[in-house]
């Protein structure tokens, strides 16, 4: 049961430590190569590819964290339960989006490891590189589902109501700072 608290708690923040260094240090390799007069023919297609899982990994975390964008004007003139029952709808919507990213992500991600394609100076099957976008919208949906499980409970009041927004932490945590 601890192996799955940690992976649930970490799992988002080392596979972004783990693809932001490897591309912070392929490009960094890259540029010193380029000074001495050399170059990479597979380092900027590597950079790119974990540029891409790391978005995708990011859309998840943010979503894990609550601090993804979004447009809050109507959050900001509720309070309480309507304000939850909104943000409630809001991650509904969202899970059905990440869920139809999911499916179609993962045929175009199959269709193109079906055709055999690969990236021209890694040789990676390119269905890998698209296989991102349904990871990390399976990965977010599921950031959706522990939410959505959260705020049901608040709603349902089997726990402390907690509706602060962004801006409330912000001013929150500004007024604990000069104190």
């Amino acid at each position: 049961m601890n192996i799955i608290r940690a992976i649930d708690r970490r799992f988002e923040e080392v596979l972004l430590f783990i693809f932001s260094t490897i591309m912070v240090s392929v490009i960094f390799l890259q540029v010193a190569m380029r000074v001495s007069g050399n170059s990479l023919s597979w380092s900027e297609e590597l950079g790119r590819y974990c540029f891409i899982w790391l978005v995708y990994i990011g859309i998840s975390y943010g979503v894990k964290k609550q601090r993804h964008i979004k447009v809050d004007v109507m959050l900001l003139l509720l309070k309480g339960k309507a304000k939850l029952t909104l943000a409630i709808i809001a991650n509904l919507l969202f899970l059905f989006f990440s869920l139809y990213v999911v499916v179609n992500g993962y045929d175009i991600a199959s269709q193109l490891l079906s055709f055999g394609q690969q990236s021209p100076a890694l040789n990676i099957p390119m269905g890998l590189v698209y296989m991102a976008t349904p990871v990390g919208f399976a990965l977010t949906a599921i950031r959706l589902v522990q939410n959505l499980i959260v705020q049901i409970k608040m709603l349902i009041g089997k726990k402390e109501l907690d509706v602060a927004d962004e801006r409330d932490r912000m001013q929150k945590q500004e007024g604990e700072d000069e104190s």
